[in-house]
């Protein structure tokens, strides 16, 4: 069977951009305020917002068992009553079938897990940016270790998702691939050595100078873009050591998904975030 073409219709965001991407609902009245926005069509945020907040927990759900269904809904609602207790900007990525209910059941923002550069029409299997937009889906993770797509998807997908109003958080393995990916211009980019997933030691801890250089690369080619840790962070010292690295935030997975007690799993890593009412940095 042919693989339908996809469209190269849109860009990805440049610097110079005059608009930015809508971020969807959370706690916080400034974060509520730009929510409006996104779903009335009127307005965006600057360029030099995050639109899912900063400093920010993002919570990747993957497709781990216990997380499905009336699981995801379980973690989501644990992760917005904490991440609003502790002042801290919370996201979470469940798996697709499950985008549509937590959007509409929960009052953070809820991103995608992968999005797919097609214009909307005969692809079938394939994940539109519209098609998350129209789930009540604020953003997608791009170009994960677990699924990855190629350069030139990614800057195409990357444009697309700013197009239609939603953010991109775009994955990269060290930091190299993160100077290189950065030329697209999301507004967050996760460095994630491969070798780290799953594992029991944070890059944080283990490869410090990846997140530190991952920063520094960064901010030299595209200054708007929010770094965020990910591979092996499990608890509040590895959070707290990529912030002082110059992290934005970290993205998180096994050390909820796998965790006993998911509630107390989130508690911990929260715990490693400065105290403090939330807001967009």
């Amino acid at each position: 069977m042919t693989k339908p073409r996809q469209s190269r219709t849109f860009s990805p965001r440049s610097e110079s951009s005059s608009s930015s991407t809508p971020t969807g609902r959370s706690s916080s009245t400034a974060t509520s305020t730009r929510s409006a926005r996104a779903r009335s069509g009127s307005g965006s945020p600057s360029p030099t917002e995050a639109p899912l907040g900063a400093p920010l927990f993002l919570l990747n759900l993957k497709a781990a068992p216990s997380a499905l269904g009336a699981g995801a809904l379980h973690i989501g609602q644990i992760l917005a009553r904490q991440g609003s207790a502790r002042g801290v900007a919370v996201a979470i990525a469940p798996a697709a079938p499950d985008l549509g209910v937590l959007a509409a059941a929960l009052p953070i923002p809820i991103v995608a897990q992968h999005v797919d550069a097609f214009d909307p029409g005969a692809h079938t299997g394939w994940v539109v940016a519209e098609s998350l937009r129209a789930s009540g889906v604020v953003g997608s993770i791009l170009n994960h270790s677990e699924h990855r797509i190629g350069p030139e998807d990614i800057a195409q997908v990357v444009g697309r998702l700013h197009a239609v109003g939603l953010a991109a958080i775009v994955c990269a393995k060290d930091v190299e691939d993160a100077r290189s990916l950065a030329r697209t211009h999301p507004p967050y980019l996760a460095v994630e050595p491969p070798e780290l997933i799953g594992g029991d030691r944070s890059v944080a801890t283990a490869r410090p100078e990846v997140v530190r250089g991952t920063v520094e690369a960064v901010r030299e080619v595209s200054p708007n873009t929010r770094v965020l840790c990910g591979a092996g962070v499990h608890d509040r010292n590895d959070v707290r050591i990529a912030l002082e690295l110059g992290a934005h935030g970290v993205l998180v997975a096994s050390a909820v998904t796998r965790a006993v007690d998911p509630a107390e799993a989130i508690s911990e890593l929260l715990a490693g975030y400065p105290e403090r009412p939330r807001h967009a940095a």
